[in-house]
């Protein structure tokens, strides 16, 4: 009774030792890196994580080769290389028109000695700013020819016109006349060019003598370009 007894007991005992080496092994060889494919074979768990999220050195940029759409954004766009003050770079601002600039006359010249030099003052009176070429185009009386220009007035080449800004002035000095016989002038006429040398823009306006009815003319006469200084105008013509 004793011995069957005994005997069942180491019976159990090696069925437990049993148990437990297969356990063992079962786990060491979930372990091992040459293990079966069974559903514990946890090899895709030592891959690299997800594929969708690369590195930085693994980014198809980093290669040097760029994408399709990805244009560099220092690579200029067409047009970005600007446009000059003059030349063809100056059709983004429109011509003075001569309804939207007003013309005065005014003198350097002391009282009861005559007049002889005459600032022009051009003021823009438009909302937009405009620009005017060259010289003023300017009859004396019944002058047969305009007043010719002061060429050493000329401004930069390749930028033959002043801008205004509204509300803004723009001046050119008139030299009447010289040593030699006079001929009245009881009117003046001032006309603006458009782009072409000598082309006229609009109609001549009318433009009252500063504080006198007639001044004198002759082929001394001239005119200096339009400028923004009214001193730097006056300089060309009061040493004369």
């Amino acid at each position: 009774m004793n011995t069957a007894v005994r005997t069942s007991r180491r019976g159990w005992k090696s069925y437990v030792i049993g148990a437990a080496t297969v356990t063992a092994l079962l786990a060491s060889a979930a372990c091992s890196p040459e293990g079966g494919d069974g559903p514990d074979d946890r090899k895709p768990t030592a891959r690299p994580s997800s594929p969708g999220t690369p590195s930085t050195s693994a980014t198809p940029g980093a290669t040097g080769t760029p994408k399709p759409g990805d244009t560099p954004s220092a690579e200029p766009t067409p047009g970005a290389t600007g446009t000059g003050g003059g030349g063809g770079g100056d059709g983004a601002i429109a011509l003075c028109a001569p309804g939207e600039v007003s013309i005065t006359s005014s003198t350097e010249d002391e009282k009861g000695q005559g007049v002889r030099h005459i600032l022009l003052t051009l003021t823009n009176t438009g909302k937009k700013t405009c620009k005017v070429y060259r010289y003023p185009l300017i009859q004396l009386g019944n002058a047969q020819r305009l007043v010719p220009e002061i060429k050493e007035s000329a401004p930069t080449p390749g930028e033959p016109f002043s801008t205004i800004a509204p509300g803004k002035e723009t001046y050119a000095a008139l030299l009447l006349n010289g040593p030699m016989d006079e001929a009245p002038a009881k009117t003046m006429t001032v006309q603006l060019q458009d782009r072409k040398l000598g082309s006229k823009l609009g109609e001549p306006v009318k433009v009252a003598f500063p504080g006198v009815d007639t001044v004198y003319y002759n082929d001394f006469a001239k005119v200096t370009h339009w400028m923004t200084a009214s001193g730097l105008a006056l300089r060309f013509i009061m040493s004369s």
